[in-house]
């Protein structure tokens, strides 16, 4: 594997370990394995979205079958990729767009609004303090769309 999938990978555990109470499923592994079929620019965000998607599920059946008796989701989690072209910060690039993004960025966040992870990244000039709350903002702006959406995936109520 390269260093790319690695990384990846690694962003994608950290994030979904977060939403989930892990005393409330000893001894057991869970393997999500998530292509994205039209990838373009936000391909990490992506996974992570439909990856808690498939984690519910999974986990919604082992309750179904009576194998967990307790819910260990704590919340849920909505990635978004943001980046800055032209000082403007951007939702969701597309891969033209991105490969001239300033700044590319990954955020993560509980349903709640709370940070998981943030990672971003300056090409040319650094990111200013408020071009980062700028996309913040965005991203927890955001964040009840996706909600909605994989609740509805879920079956879940709102």
């Amino acid at each position: 594997q390269t260093g790319r999938t690695v990384e990846i990978q690694r962003l994608i555990g950290r994030s979904l370990r977060s939403c989930i109470d892990l005393k409330k499923i000893p001894d057991t592994t869970i393997v999500l394995d998530c292509d994205v079929i039209q990838a373009d620019g936000g391909t990490r965000t992506t996974a992570i979205n439909g990856c808690v998607v498939a984690l519910i599920l999974a986990l919604q059946q082992r309750q179904y079958q009576k194998k967990l008796t307790e819910d260990p989701i704590l919340h849920l989690i909505t990635a978004v990729s943001l980046g800055l072209i032209d000082n403007e910060v951007r939702l969701d690039l597309d891969y033209e767009e991105d490969s001239k993004a300033q700044v590319d960025s990954n955020i993560v966040l509980s349903e709640h609004g709370d940070i998981i992870e943030i990672q971003a990244t300056a090409e040319r000039d650094p990111l200013a303090h408020d071009q980062l709350m700028s996309m913040l903002r965005i991203a927890q702006q955001q964040q009840s769309v996706l909600l909605e959406a994989m609740r509805q995936a879920c079956g879940l109520t709102t």
